[in-house]
């Protein structure tokens, strides 16, 4: 049974990675499922988000947003926060199960590294979208790139 799980997650968690970067539109974007087992509070998730200059110009900002793809359970909901330097946001998906993402939220904080990072309100299984996007001062997107430093 842990095998199983371990295997569901580390396919949740490659889904986040591979599927980062959209050519089509510049946009990017994943989603996993947070605790497949349903017994922890702290499940966390960690992605560090790099902010550069990709010819667009220079990062500013730092956009995000958040879906709760699950059905609603009363007290359990999913959040995301941005985190840079001696700055933090954050947003919660208020309706689980909809298909609306919750509002952007916006971390200026230039170029560099973020932290963007997901977690639930609760014990109980989650699945979530998340949608990011580096942009210049003008709102012009720009360099973005993944990596995930924790999913448990």
């Amino acid at each position: 049974m842990r095998q199983a799980i371990v295997k569901k997650t580390l396919f949740g968690l490659s889904l986040l990675v591979v599927s980062g970067y959209s050519s089509l539109i510049n946009a990017h974007g994943g989603g996993a499922t947070m605790d497949l087992a349903g017994l922890s509070r702290t499940f966390t998730g960690v992605v560090l988000v790099s902010c550069f200059d990709d010819g667009n110009g220079p990062a500013e900002h730092l956009i995000a947003r958040i879906r709760d793809n699950s059905p609603p359970v009363p007290g359990l909901l999913v959040n995301l926060q941005l985190f840079k330097g001696n700055k933090a946001i954050n947003i919660t998906d208020t309706v689980s199960g909809d298909a609306d993402y919750s509002p952007f939220v916006t971390l200026h904080g230039g170029p560099g590294v973020y932290f963007m990072i997901i977690n639930k309100t609760n014990a109980g299984e989650r699945s979530f979208d998340v949608e990011w996007h580096c942009q210049t001062v003008d709102g012009i997107h720009t360099g973005t790139d993944i990596s995930v430093s924790q999913f448990n």
